[in-house]
Order: structure tokens, then sequence, then C-alpha cells
């Protein structure tokens, strides 16, 4: 598990706990979509259904991967 520092939409920092295969998921994709991790995080946290970021960033992912 990691801990990482993010800035969602350029003004609000907080930070995220992934487990490693996720965190590197999340870097994957964001460099598949020419987007920083923060960009893709801020896409992710304005869309969530779920309150936690963590939560959605994982359902995300597991989205990403099964459509590919």
């Amino acid at each position: 598990m990691k801990k990482i520092s993010v800035v969602i939409a350029g003004r609000h920092s907080t930070s995220i706990c992934l487990e490693d295969e996720f965190l590197h998921e999340l870097k994957r994709i964001a460099l598949i979509k020419h987007k920083s991790v923060n960009e893709l995080v801020t896409e992710i946290d304005s869309n969530k259904k779920v309150s936690n970021l963590s939560s959605a960033i994982r359902i995300y992912i597991l989205k990403e991967l099964k459509n590919q």
C-alpha cells in the first residue's frame, strides 16, 4: 500500500492510498491517455459515484482493464 499526494483541479491537495498494483495501473492509464496522474485523478473525482476517492480510482481502473 502506498500513499501518494495528488492535486485535484490544480487547487485541492489530498492524499490517496492505493495498493502498488493499482498505483502502477493508474500511472499506466495516465500515460496512455497522455495525462498526468493529477489530471486523471481530477477526472475520476469529478465523475465518481462513491464518496471515497481511493475506491473510485480502483473502480475506474477495473473498468478500464475490462474495456481493454
